[in-house]
C-alpha cells in the first residue's frame, strides 16, 4: 500500500503543480496527469522525481520503443534476448560468448566534453562487466561541427581526451572507431561509446532482484551531487540554459572503475550473489526499480545507509545521482558479510542498503521515515508510448533532384580532388587522435585502428590462445541518412558488415545508437522511423540480428536538428585461419573491384566529392540492393576461406578513388591501372569523376597473388557476381591512365596532415572556451 505522505506535507490539489517542476524532471503535463490517474494521488517530490526519471526518454524510450519493435532480434547465437540484460549476448562456441553494447553521451559531452566522455566509457564498461564479461575492447564514433570554430576544436580536444584518459586507465585497448565533422553537429556532437566483452557463456549474470529477505549492497564509490538529472538532461534539447546543466554532468574515477571491474568478475564466481546491476542513468532510481521488476519482486531501500561524499543530501538527490563507480549487488542471504570481504580486498567499500521483498514496489526509506513507495510496473509498464504521424523533409525531393550535369563547368582534375578528399576531415588520416588511445594493451589485438575492422584473438577462461578471433567495428553515415533515411539506415548495416567481411570474419549481430533530433517533430520522427526500417532490412537479409543498443533523442540545438545519425556496432567471428588485411601485400599482385561496375554521375549523390570538393550535400544517394550486397559478402568470406585473396578494403566514403589510395598508402606499395576505358568515361569529365568518386554501394578492392586470379575469377563468376580487374601492385604511385597518376608520398603527407593541427587544443583556447555557452 502507498505510503500516507500527508505528515511530510499537505495534500496537493490534482492538477497544481507548476511548469518549472515538471521541466525539471522532463515529464509533459499530460504525462503528469496520467501520473495522477494511475495513483490515485499527486505524487511526493520523491516520487515524481522516479517518475521523471523512468518515463524519460532515456530510460524508458516512449517515443522509439514502438519503432524498435521492427528489428530482428532472433538467431541461434543469441544468450539473451535483446533489451532483457545490460548488453547483448552471442555464443561463439566451445563455451564462449561475446558481449558488447554501444550507448550515447552526447548532452553531457556537450556541457562537460572530457568528463562527458570519459563517464560515457565508464557507463559501457560497467554494462559489460555487470554481466560477467571481462571488457577486452573499446570503439566509438564521434561527430564534431566544424573545427575552424574554436569551440569545436574545445569539444574535439575534450572528448578525445575523455575516451582515452579513461579507457587507457582500465587497461581496455580502444581498438577502432570513427570520426565524422558537420555543421549539423557544432551544438551537439555525437559521443558514443562501445564496449566488447568475452566470458564463459554458461556464467551470465542477470541484471535481477529476487529472493525475499536478499541483501541489496551498493558498491563502489561514494554518491554524491554530480549527475542529477542526467537522465532527464539526456531527454530534452540543447539551448541557452544547457551550460547551467554542468553539475547534470557525472564525474569518473577511472581509477576505482578498475578495482570495481576486477572486484566483480571475481564476485561472478563465487556464487554467492544471485543479481547485479550497475548505477548508469537515473542512478539508484533504475537500478533497483529495473533489477526489482526483472526479478518480479520488490526492494525495501534505506538511503540513510548509503555512503555519501557530501552533506545533507535528500532521499530525492540520492536517488537521482549518477555519481559513477557503483553497483548494485543482490546477495543472497548469510553471504553478504562474504561479498562485503571480497570488495573490502580490493580496497572498495559495500553497504547493506536494502533487501529484496515479495511486493513488487520500490519503497524509498530514510531512516524509519518512508521517502517514497511505487509500484515497480508504474516506472516500467505504464511508461508512455508514441506513435506519431512522420512527415517527409519537404526539402528532399528538391535535394534528390540536383542536376550533376551543373557540375560540368567547375570539375577540378582528378588528381587534384583526390588530394583535397585524401586531406578533408573526414576521410584523413585519424593517427593523431588514436595514439593518445592504448590500443594494444592485453596483447591481443592483431588489427588495430585504421583496419576496416579491428580484429581480436580470442583467449579461453584458463587465458589460452584459440584459433578464434573476433572482429570489431562502428559505422554510420548522417549525411547518407539525412538525404535517404531508409537507405542509410540500410547503407548503416551493410557497411558495418562489408568492413566485418572484409576482415574474413562472419558477421554475427549487431548493436545500434539511435541518434536523432526532436521526435515530436513529424519530420524527425519520419527520419527515425524510416532508417530504422531501413537498419531492419538490411539486417535480415544480412543475417545480422541487434541483439542490443540505445536511443539517443532530442539532439538539437536552437531548436536544429543534427542529421540522422544511426550508428551500427558490429561482431564477426574468424575460426581457424589469420585475418585478411586491407592494404596491398606484394608487388605484382593483381588488383580488383568485386561488386557493381558504375560510371553514372548519379553515384555522386551525396558523396564525400560533393561536400568536400564542391561544398554541396545534395543528389540522392546511390541505392542500396541487399541481394548483392549479400552476394558480395559471400564472395568474399568463401575467397578469403580459400586462401584466394591477399587483401580486402571496403570502398564507400570518397568511392573507388580513395579506397586504392588508401590501399596504397597503408602498404607504401603502388597501383598501376591497365584498364580499358571506355571513350563515353575518358571523353566526359563527370564521368570520370563518378568513376573514381561515386559511392556506389557493394563494392570491395581486393588484391590476390597472379596464379590465383583465375581461381578467385571463377568463384565470383559462379555466385553471377562481378569481378572487375584493375591493375597490379607495383611502384610508388597510383597510376591510371589517362585520368590519375599521383605519388604515394604526396597521398600520405596529404592525409596524415589533415587533422594533425587540431589534434591537441592549446591550454590557453580550452580556458577561453570552456566559459562560453554554446553559441
Amino acid at each position: 500500500m502507498p505510503a500516507d505522505m500527508s505528515a511530510d506535507k499537505p495534500e496537493v490539489p490534482l492538477v497544481a503543480i507548476d511548469q518549472r517542476t515538471l521541466d525539471e524532471v522532463a515529464l509533459s503535463r499530460a504525462e503528469y496527469l496520467q501520473i495522477l490517474e494511475l495513483l490515485g494521488r499527486a505524487p511526493n517530490d520523491v516520487e515524481l522525481g522516479l517518475f521523471g526519471a523512468m518515463w524519460s526518454e532515456h530510460c524508458g524510450y516512449k517515443n522509439s520503443r514502438p519503432l524498435l519493435k521492427r528489428f530482428p532480434t532472433s538467431s541461434p547465437r543469441i544468450l539473451v534476448k535483446a533489451g532483457e540484460e545490460n548488453a547483448g549476448a552471442v555464443d561463439i562456441g566451445d563455451g564462449l560468448a561475446v558481449v558488447m553494447k554501444i550507448e550515447s553521451h552526447n548532452h553531457p559531452s556537450a556541457i562537460e566534453p572530457y568528463q562527458g566522455a570519459a563517464t560515457g566509457v565508464g557507463g559501457i564498461v560497467r554494462d559489460i562487466f555487470t554481466m560477467g564479461a571481462r571488457p577486452v575492447a573499446l570503439l566509438d564514433s564521434l561527430r564534431f561541427g566544424p573545427l575552424s570554430e574554436p569551440r569545436n576544436r574545445y569539444l574535439f580536444s575534450g572528448i578525445v581526451g575523455g575516451v582515452g584518459g579513461y579507457g587507457n586507465c582500465l587497461g581496455i585497448p580502444t581498438v577502432g572507431g570513427e570520426i565524422y565533422f558537420d555543421a549539423s553537429y557544432s551544438g551537439n556532437p555525437l559521443v558514443n561509446a562501445m564496449c566488447v566483452g568475452l566470458m564463459e557463456s554458461g556464467k551470465l549474470i542477470p541484471a535481477k532482484a529476487s529472493g525475499a529477505g536478499n541483501p541489496v549492497l551498493l558498491v563502489g564509490a561514494a554518491t554524491g551531487r554530480d549527475g542529477i538529472h542526467g537522465a532527464t538532461f539526456a531527454s530534452v534539447e540543447m539551448d541557452e540554459a544547457s551550460e547551467e546543466r554542468r553539475p547534470a554532468v557525472q564525474v569518473g574515477d577511472p581509477f576505482t572503475e578498475k578495482l570495481l571491474m576486477e572486484a566483480c568478475l571475481e564476485l561472478r564466481d563465487t556464487g554467492w550473489i544471485v543479481g547485479m546491476q550497475d548505477l548508469g542513468a537515473a542512478g539508484l532510481t533504475s537500478s533497483t526499480v529495473e533489477s526489482a521488476h526483472k526479478g518480479h519482486a520488490g526492494i525495501d531501500l534505506d538511503v540513510s545507509k548509503a555512503p555519501r561524499r557530501e552533506s545533507g543530501m535528500t532521499p530525492y538527490e540520492m536517488m537521482l545521482s549518477e555519481s559513477q563507480e557503483r553497483m548494485l549487488v543482490i546477495a543472497r542471504r548469510g553471504h553478504e558479510d562474504d561479498v562485503r570481504a571480497l570488495f573490502a580486498r580490493w580496497g572498495l567499500r559495500s553497504d547493506v542498503v536494502g533487501v529484496v521483498v515479495d511486493e513488487p514496489v520500490i519503497r524509498v526509506r530514510e531512516g524509519d521515515r518512508i521517502a517514497a513507495e511505487l509500484e515497480t510496473r508504474l516506472l516500467t509498464d505504464e511508461v508512455p508510448a508514441y506513435v506519431r504521424d512522420g512527415e517527409e523533409p519537404p526539402e528532399l525531393a528538391k535535394l534528390w533532384q540536383f542536376d550533376m550535369s551543373s557540375l560540368a563547368n567547375s570539375l577540378p582534375a582528378p588528381a587534384d580532388a583526390l588530394l583535397k578528399l585524401l586531406g578533408s576531415h573526414d576521410l584523413c588520416s585519424r593517427e593523431d587522435v588514436y595514439r593518445t588511445y592504448d590500443t594494444m594493451v592485453g596483447a591481443n589485438t592483431v588489427l588495430g585502428p585504421g583496419s576496416d575492422a579491428a580484429v581480436l584473438r580470442v583467449r579461453d577462461a584458463a587465458d589460452h590462445e584459440t584459433d578464434k578471433y573476433i572482429a570489431l567495428t562502428t559505422d554510420g553515415n548522417g549525411r547518407l541518412t539525412w538525404l535517404d533515411p531508409f537507405n542509410g539506415g540500410a547503407l548503416a548495416v551493410a557497411e558495418a558488415a562489408r568492413n566485418i567481411v572484409c576482415s574474413g570474419a562472419t558477421p554475427l549481430a549487431l548493436t545500434n545508437c539511435l541518434n536523432f533530433g526532436n521526435p515530436e517533430k513529424p519530420t524527425v520522427y519520419y527520419q527515425m522511423s524510416r532508417a530504422i526500417d531501413g537498419m531492419a532490412a538490411a539486417a535480415r537479409i544480412l543475417e545480422t540480428p541487434v541483439i542490443s543498443g540505445n536511443v539517443s533523442l532530442y539532439n538539437e540545438s536552437f531548436g536544429t536538428a543534427i542529421y540522422p545519425t544511426p550508428v551500427i556496432g558490429m561482431v564477426g567471428l574468424l575460426e581457424g585461419r589469420e585475418p585478411v588485411p586491407c592494404a596491398f601485400q606484394a608487388a605484382g599482385d593483381a588488383v580488383g573491384v568485386l561488386g557493381p561496375w558504375s560510371v553514372t554521375p548519379d553515384t555522386l549523390g551525396g558523396s564525400s566529392y560533393l561536400a568536400e570538393v564542391h561544398d554541396t550535400r545534395a543528389g540522392r544517394p546511390p541505392q542500396l540492393d541487399l541481394e548483392i550486397e549479400r552476394t558480395v559478402q559471400q564472395v568474399t568470406l568463401a575467397a578469403s576461406a580459400a586462401g584466394l585473396i591477399r587483401s580486402a578494403h571496403d570502398c564507400s566514403d570518397g568511392g573507388l578513388g580513395v579506397a586504392l589510395a588508401e590501399c596504397c598508402m597503408w602498404s607504401g606499395l603502388g597501383l598501376h591501372i591497365a584498364l580499358q576505358m571506355p571513350e563515353d568515361v575518358t571523353g566526359s569529365a563527370l564521368a570520370a569523376t563518378a568513376l573514381l568518386f561515386g559511392e556506389a554501394p557493394s563494392r570491395i578492392v581486393v588484391s590476390a597473388s597472379p596464379e590465383n586470379w583465375d581461381a578467385l575469377s571463377a568463384l565470383a563468376e559462379a555466385r553471377g557476381m562481378m569481378l572487375t580487374r584493375l591493375g597490379s601492385v607495383g611502384g610508388d604511385r597510383l597510376s591510371f591512365p589517362p585520368l590519375l597518376d599521383v605519388p604515394i608520398e604526396e597521398m600520405f603527407t596529404t592525409w596524415r596532415q589533415g587533422l594533425r593541427p587540431f589534434a591537441e587544443t592549446p591550454e590557453a583556447e580550452q580556458a577561453h572556451v570552456r566559459t562560453d555557452r554554446i553559441e
